[in-house]
């Protein structure tokens, strides 16, 4: 849950994957000159998506529906953050085992 004075920046340094317009990313990531870029899988097609810093900046949080709206050059997008994913993965096994 994201608090109502948060950024989406802030957001999104806490999260593991997005959502955008009802798809789940696993890519995003903060470039050099901090444009967001997302990308997913949509069935067979690749989507990408880039923000610029003022267009992170100018998101605006909606607490009705637990998600931020953000205008990009392609119009605007809905993004969820989801913090705190689980990820399996068995390295403590192993190490334990060893």
């Amino acid at each position: 849950m994201t608090a109502a004075t948060d950024t989406l920046l802030n957001a999104l340094e806490r999260c593991a994957i997005v959502e955008i317009d009802g798809l789940h990313a696993f890519e995003f990531a903060l470039d050099v000159d901090d444009n967001l870029h997302i990308e997913c899988m949509d069935g067979r097609a690749a989507k990408h998506w880039e923000f610029t810093p003022a267009q992170v900046q100018a998101a605006t949080y909606d607490t009705t529906l637990q998600s931020w709206l953000i205008t990009g050059d392609s119009g605007e997008h809905r993004l969820v953050c989801f913090g705190d994913v689980i990820s399996g993965d068995n390295e403590d096994d192993a190490q334990e085992d060893a």
